[in-house]
């Protein structure tokens, strides 16, 4: 079973040249920033937007706000089969690297792997699978199993050679926190990653990356105005240098200010007990167009995509190797 499939890694750098690969899921944050007539000023924009957050969080020997750039990569995993014929190779996951330019020193800085987390089988399981036993039961019904193939698949990559020969510290992934839970703020403070809120139960998205053996916290970082929610291996606040955590969160709070600016835009920072919401009225656009409907529409297509190209031609094969894999959630 162990020689079933194999992991490749390829990246791509992310810049104001970029343009999706054809196995690229055009719902990813980067690949919908690169797309339509003004693809090169929205790319141009959000970079500089990243730049700018970190500079202003990295402040220190930093007078003019100038010292650093940051430099994207995406990782494409694709997942190759043993097995000959059609559909041998699928592009299971997208994530970002972070390079962290001094341009004092003109010394580069690795960050942290992960941050945007992009998933066809994800798209599978939440706009497929999730629908389907739904509307079969009649009322809201999470599957059995639900997310388990997704989170056994991610663990077994970064276990995998194809990883740790490239990577050397485990991922953190940052998204926005889940507008269906409220969070209480702590009296707990960390420099960088700024005050900690807490919620009483997890939410579905928490418990689904909970499968891929990750666990979450929920930081509001200096100037930020709504907690985002770290997901993570290992030790959050001590693993990783103080630039490796300004990266991920100048790149990550970029996003979701173009992309949840109700949340991230807000012209109000979060309250100690707060309930994110959609619906917030009193917030500021970016100037980077994005529409929220359409990347609806794409994942419930990209979720049949999957069905179509992963789950039907190889899912005896991975609900066999699945039940043999041992898996620790966090």
């Amino acid at each position: 079973m162990a020689n079933d499939f194999t992991f490749s890694i390829t990246t791509t750098p992310f810049d104001e040249d970029y343009s999706p690969s054809d196995s690229s899921r055009i719902t990813t944050n980067f690949a919908n920033l690169a797309r339509g007539e003004h693809r090169r000023e929205n790319l141009r924009n959000a970079l500089t937007m990243i730049d700018n957050r970190f500079n202003g969080l990295a402040h220190w020997d930093n007078p003019n706000r100038d010292r650093y750039s940051v430099e994207l990569e995406i990782v494409t995993v694709e997942l190759q089969f043993a097995a000959g014929g059609e559909d041998q190779e699928f592009p299971l996951l997208e994530v970002l690297d972070i390079q962290v330019l001094d341009q004092r020193t003109e010394t580069r800085h690795h960050g942290i792997v992960g941050n945007n987390f992009s998933s066809y089988l994800r798209d599978f399981d939440f706009s497929v699978l999730l629908p389907a036993a739904t509307e079969a039961a009649g009322t809201f019904t999470v599957p059995d199993d639900f997310g388990s193939l997704h989170g056994k698949l991610f663990q077994h990559f970064l276990d995998s050679g194809a990883y740790r020969e490239r990577f050397s510290t485990s991922p953190v992934i940052c998204i926005s926190v889940s507008t269906s839970k409220e969070y209480r703020r702590t009296a707990n403070h960390h420099p960088i990653l700024g005050v900690e809120y807490q919620q009483d139960d997890y939410s579905l998205t928490d418990e689904y990356f909970g499968k891929m053996g990750l666990q979450v916290r929920y930081f509001m970082p200096p100037g930020s105005l709504a907690p985002l929610a770290f997901y993570f291996r290992g030790d959050l606040l001590g693993d990783y240098t103080n630039l490796q955590l300004i990266g991920t969160i100048s790149t990550m709070e970029t996003f979701q200010k173009i992309y949840r600016p109700e949340i991230y835009n807000a012209n109000s920072a979060a309250a100690s007990i707060y309930r994110p919401s959609l619906e917030q009225q009193d917030f500021s656009r970016t100037q980077i167009a994005y529409d929220r409907v359409e990347r609806n529409q794409l994942a419930a297509k990209q979720g049949k995509y999957t069905e179509e190209h992963f789950v039907k031609p190889h899912g005896e094969l991975l609900q066999r190797w699945a039940a043999e894999y041992p898996v620790l959630v966090g």
